[in-house]
């Protein structure tokens, strides 16, 4: 469960931007294997800015919160970002309201461009969402994108700290059985990657929802289109899209 917009981001529909060529061989990506990939869901798989927007916006209007105050939060838990602008003693019925509009709103929640590609390379035991909504609305948006999703989707009720901790992509490796340090991280918000770094994963990040120049990870593309995720018998490796820079 994510709030937040970047400033500047349209509503409705993910920030496609140009990102700088990365020189072959120089991205830190390049010649890489990893035993698993670990995908964030909003922003990275699925484009539910403007659901999010509508959602939060609702409820910043209800509970006589400043929505502005609310930017600049995506990828967070809910409960974090409910806590930062709430007391405590208004912060239970308040998450639980969240929790019901996001739910009720995913009209226009898509597939963003590469995602089935990249989730159709990736076998079951090499693949995980890691997602700061919960288990209910990681379904839900899931659904609504009509997203095959894989066997392992860790959520903000599997842990009690979120995303910047590292916690949620600890577990996912966890879960598959793999060595963290051993992961390639996919992400599109700042909070994610400090997440991943601190987990000890390898990151690549999207440029969707966040200019490219504040994403601090190994390699940075607009989209999963833009990479190839090719698993063989010595585990993944990140290759160009067709057209696309090396990485």
């Amino acid at each position: 469960m994510v709030a937040g917009w970047p400033e500047g981001r349209p509503a409705g529909g993910p920030n496609i931007e140009a990102v700088s060529p990365i020189e072959p061989g120089r991205s830190a990506l390049h010649g890489r294997l990893f035993d698993a990939v670990l995908f964030d869901l909003d922003g990275t798989l699925v484009d539910s800015t403007a659901a999010v927007r509508r959602s939060w916006v609702a409820w910043a209007n209800e509970h006589s919160v400043d929505a502005r105050l609310l930017e600049g939060n995506h990828g967070l838990p809910a409960a974090q970002i409910v806590a930062s602008v709430l007391e405590p003693h208004r912060c239970q019925a308040a998450l639980a309201r969240i929790v019901e509009l996001e739910i009720a709103d995913v009209a226009g929640i898509g597939v963003l461009p590469g995602a089935v590609e990249a989730l159709a390379a990736l076998g079951p035991a090499t693949s995980a969402i890691v997602t700061s909504c919960t288990q209910v609305l990681a379904q839900a948006r899931i659904a609504a994108a009509g997203l095959r999703a894989p066997n392992v989707v860790v959520t903000a009720d599997d842990v009690v700290s979120g995303k910047p901790d590292p916690a949620p992509y600890l577990l996912g490796a966890r879960r598959l059985g793999v060595d963290p340090a051993r992961c390639l991280v996919v992400e599109d918000a700042p909070s994610g990657l400090v997440a991943a770094r601190r987990a000890g994963a390898a990151t690549l990040a999207v440029s969707t929802t966040t200019a490219a120049h504040e994403l601090d990870a190994d390699a940075v593309v607009a989209s999963l289109a833009d990479v190839r995720l090719c698993l063989d018998a010595d585990g993944v490796r990140v290759l160009p899209g067709r057209g696309a820079p090396a990485v």
